[in-house]
């Protein structure tokens, strides 16, 4: 069972004892990503997640990785299009240790200017490397241009431009503007009791505040369906196929996140047996969606043989759109619905998944589902609400095409 306490400066602590593991998660979930940035300062989220990492009063960046090193435990961070996540693991004995080393990272980074300027040499090696990922690259071209005009289709890295854009002063004050207390939801999971779990990050961020006009909040983006494609002088066509999903706090989440698992999750999904193991046409096949707070992405992607790419596009498509009773049954629901009750029940092993979906949920949806809730909400998902997942959203009329590589779009 997990505990909640907000402190008095509106930061909510999470706390899940686990007390047959030796291990403790700690994670700072920060509901600020790309998505909330301006224009100008795109890609800031994600290069402020980097220089947190760089130094503060106290530590240099050589020291915070020597001292986690030394404890055997680890930290990082990412970032996303609305939230960024810093987190540590640990054993339980070293737990405070790597509070104080994370805390004093968020609370106390100094920016260094000498480290910035390398930083953002690093941040445009990383650009670059997406940029030679098509399959990621592929995503990317997806996002900016269904969501194009909204910054939900913004990179999360930015670009060249913005990140060699950026001063110490600027991505200081970004911080202490966008990384408010009342936006933070601070998660534990381990081996440790929830009393003292809050008592010990209390003691370090209860006293914590922003300054600064928040930005407003970014309207819902407008889907614009279409085909995009970008030539890139590579040996294999990276296909992409998207529709508009659904948003996070949808009661029909689940619904979608089995249709996801019957049509391109796994060795036995519709489109792997079909792209994959029928006609030969890929080695990588599978769906995928995205959910956000207010709308959502579904995709399907293939990386193929230029000359092929016509034919792939076409047996996906007639995959999709001959979606029925038939070809969509009953057992196949009731198959999906055991590899997602197995995902999860096994991910309970872990502290640090415990840590990233109860600080997730808390972050986004302002609540969270004990396991038991989820495995009900799962069963009850019928064949009839899978079907209509499929029919409300693999429509031709609002159906998306992305391609990368020596090739145009899909005929």
């Amino acid at each position: 069972m997990y505990h909640t306490q907000k402190l008095l400066n509106g930061i909510t602590v999470v706390c899940e004892p686990i007390p047959f593991v030796r291990s403790v998660a700690f994670g700072i979930w920060v509901r600020n990503g790309s998505r909330g940035e301006p224009f100008a300062l795109r890609g800031a989220s994600h290069f402020i997640e980097h220089m947190l990492f760089k130094g503060t009063g106290k530590r240099s960046y050589a020291d915070i990785a020597e001292e986690m090193d030394a404890i055997g435990g680890q930290v990082n961070a990412f970032t996303s299009k609305e939230y960024t996540c810093f987190y540590t693991v640990s054993l339980d004995n070293h737990f405070d240790t790597a509070l104080d080393i994370l805390a004093d990272m968020f609370l106390n980074s100094s920016f260094p200017a000498e480290e910035l300027a390398k930083e953002q040499r690093v941040v445009l090696e990383e650009i670059d490397m997406y940029e030679d990922t098509p399959e990621d690259l592929v995503f990317e071209i997806m996002q900016e241009n269904v969501w194009r005009g909204s910054s939900l289709g913004h990179a999360i890295l930015g670009d060249s431009g913005t990140v060699s854009s950026f001063d110490r002063d600027t991505l200081m004050r970004y911080f202490a503007t966008n990384y408010r207390p009342e936006n933070i939801v601070i998660a534990v999971a381990g081996n440790i009791k929830p009393d003292e779990a809050t008592e010990k990050v209390a003691a370090y961020f209860a006293g914590y505040s922003a300054s600064g006009i928040p930005s407003d909040a970014q309207p819902a983006p407008l889907y614009q369906h279409g085909r995009f494609g970008r030539e890139k002088d590579i040996e294999q066509a990276h296909l992409l196929i998207s529709y508009p999903g659904i948003e996070l706090s949808s009661p029909r989440l689940y619904h979608m996140t089995l249709l996801n698992t019957i049509l391109g999750s796994g060795m036995s999904s519709l489109l792997f047996q079909k792209v994959r193991e029928e006609l030969g046409l890929a080695y990588s096949v599978y769906t995928h969606y995205s959910s956000y707070v207010d709308t959502g992405l579904f995709s399907v992607y293939a990386g193929v043989s230029p000359e092929n790419l016509d034919i792939a596009y076409e047996a996906i498509v007639s995959q999709l759109e001959g979606i029925n009773a038939d070809t969509l049954t009953a057992a196949q629901v009731a198959k999906a619905k055991e590899q997602l009750k197995s995902s999860l029940l096994l991910s309970l092993e872990s502290s640090s998944s415990r840590m990233m979906r109860k600080g997730r949920s808390m972050l986004m949806l302002g609540r969270i589902h004990t396991s038991d809730e989820i495995i009900e909400k799962i069963d009850n998902v019928t064949h009839d609400d899978v079907l209509a997942m499929a029919n409300d959203t693999l429509r031709t009329d609002k159906m998306s095409v992305a391609t990368v590589g020596a090739v145009g779009t899909v005929n």
